[in-house]
């Protein structure tokens, strides 16, 4: 929440204009990813401002921006082509089937964001946790590729003005940090290049020509209540995608903040993030936006533009609804290049450029992980990208450690000795055994797991089968060091399993 005492003059003057060059920066996006959607722009831009408002009062981390993303707005592409296709065959079409389409986009933006929230609760945003650093990398450097490639689009049909306007605005975001950092370097480039083309009459690509802002003059957003609401029919259609939904932004949103913690040195809330972004978009289905998350470019800008804290993403979305509502007339004027400009140098900055550096001292399928996780945000999808690489990588970590061996010793009274050395898991469990000489072993034996810990239900069976086998040989097996959990779970090999009692208290990773 804002906490005034913390606030002195330079934040304040930092946090609101670097506000408001993200509050700019929004409007193209939140068109654009309305168009992916197949919704209307005033969508994406009641998204971006309702969305923006909520994760910046409560969100998990201060000057973090959310609004409509292209992640999810992919996902809400299936929706709207199921839903025309449904009501097409009711006999709807033109603004009716509109109407009503819309009512399922808000159904299941409502959706995600109770699934949201209740991720929250449960407290599962800190699973975040369990992205490795070479996916994380990965994630970072394919997203940077991706807002590049989203800007090639702008250059379609365009002369020479719009190259020389985006080269002008990236030196302007170059140089200018290094003399002042008094103004964004963003800000400036607005400022300055949108002057320069209205008053010499450049002809070039304008925020207007993509779509004419000035319909939605005046128009705040207002309380819908989805007439698909209480309907179980609509409620079932949508669930897939609202799942679906609710997961990328939730991955996105988390990641994000994941990234900003890194830059910043200080650690964020992912629960706190999760219960906002939830909270955004059930507001946002009421009224009028569709599910959005944390957006990594605008965040980005935020950031280096000396946005630190929760008033610059409150001045971000609360600019953006101004600029739409009452000075669409400027916002018509932005040349789109001053725009594409500042997302290239984004681009430039999200990159991990350290992670090259790494290469020579990283395994190679920590390598491995990292490329394939940029490969897929490229071509694929930012979600399937990073499970992609927490599976790749736990299968390596499992693959690295499926091996425990024993060392073996006779004590004086004749007791064989095997001390274990590693962990028992799923994919150790299959040749614990072969330490083991059951045949050849005295009549008493001991099985020491002061170095080795069984982490898994696989590590009890694996035990409790060894026992069982000693059990069947006629012969006294000791187990020592061996914790209390699996002590309960093994009291069934039978009267010949006994242990010590110096064992550990760690707990084996298993449900009763």
């Amino acid at each position: 929440m804002f906490d005034i005492r913390k606030y002195t003059s330079p934040n304040i003057k930092n946090d609101i204009l670097s506000g408001l060059v993200v509050a700019v920066a929004l409007v193209p996006e939140a068109i654009a990813f309305s168009f992916i959607a197949g919704v209307s722009p005033i969508v994406g831009l009641y998204t971006a401002f309702i969305l923006g408002v909520i994760t910046a009062i409560i969100g998990g981390k201060p000057g973090m921006i959310s609004g409509a993303t292209g992640s999810v707005a992919v996902v809400i592409i299936g929706l709207v082509l199921e839903a025309n296709i449904k009501l097409t065959a009711q006999g709807l079409s033109g603004d009716e089937l509109y109407i009503h389409m819309i009512n399922y986009v808000l159904l299941a933006t409502i959706i995600a964001g109770l699934i949201q929230v209740a991720v929250g609760v449960l407290k599962f945003g800190k699973f975040i946790r369990l992205v490795p650093q070479p996916a994380l990398y990965g994630f970072v450097n394919g997203l940077a590729i991706v807002i590049a490639m989203a800007q090639f689009k702008f250059f379609d049909g365009q002369g020479l003005s719009m190259y020389i306007i985006v080269a002008i605005t990236m030196l302007i975001m170059y140089f200018l940090p290094k003399y002042t950092k008094a103004i964004p370097s963003g800000l400036v480039a607005i400022v300055i290049l949108t002057l320069i083309v209205y008053f010499a009459h450049i002809n070039t690509l304008t925020v207007g020509a993509l779509a004419d802002l000035t319909q939605f003059k005046g128009q705040l957003p207002h309380l819908i209540i989805p007439d698909t609401l209480f309907s179980m029919d609509a409620i079932m259609m949508v669930l897939p995608y609202a799942v679906i939904m609710a997961l990328v932004g939730l991955i996105e949103s988390l990641l994000t903040l994941a990234v900003l913690d890194e830059m910043s040195g200080t650690r964020g809330s992912g629960n706190q993030e999760c219960i906002a972004l939830g909270c955004g978009n059930i507001t946002s289905g009421f009224f009028g936006g569709m599910a959005g998350c944390a957006m990594i470019g605008q965040s980005i800008i935020n950031y280096t533009s000396g946005g630190l804290g929760r008033l610059s993403s409150f001045t971000a979305a609360l600019g953006l609804l101004i600029l739409v509502v009452s000075m669409t007339d400027v916002l018509n004027a932005i040349p789109v290049g001053v725009l594409v400009g500042i997302m290239f140098m984004v681009s430039i900055g999200t990159f991990e450029w350290s992670s090259f550096s790494h290469l020579k001292r990283m395994p190679k399928a920590d390598v491995f992980v990292m490329v394939v996780v940029t490969i897929i945000t490229v071509v694929e999808d930012l979600a399937v990208a990073v499970i992609a690489g927490v599976i790749i990588s736990a299968l390596v970590f499992a693959w690295k450690h499926a091996r425990i061996w024993a060392k073996t010793y006779t004590e004086e009274d004749g007791t064989k000795v095997y001390e274990l050395e590693g962990p028992l898991f799923f994919a150790s469990a299959t040749t614990f055994s072969d330490n083991f000489d059951i045949p050849n072993d005295p009549p008493k034996v001991v099985i020491d797991f002061k170095n080795a810990r069984v982490l898994d239900f696989s590590g009890v069976e694996a035990i409790d089968s060894l026992v069982k086998k000693y059990e069947d040989a006629g012969k006294n097996l000791l187990l020592r060091h061996l914790s209390e959990d699996c002590k309960k779970i093994m009291k069934k090999a039978g009267p010949h399993c006994t242990y010590e009692e110096d064992d550990p208290t760690y707990k084996v990773a298993i449900n009763y």
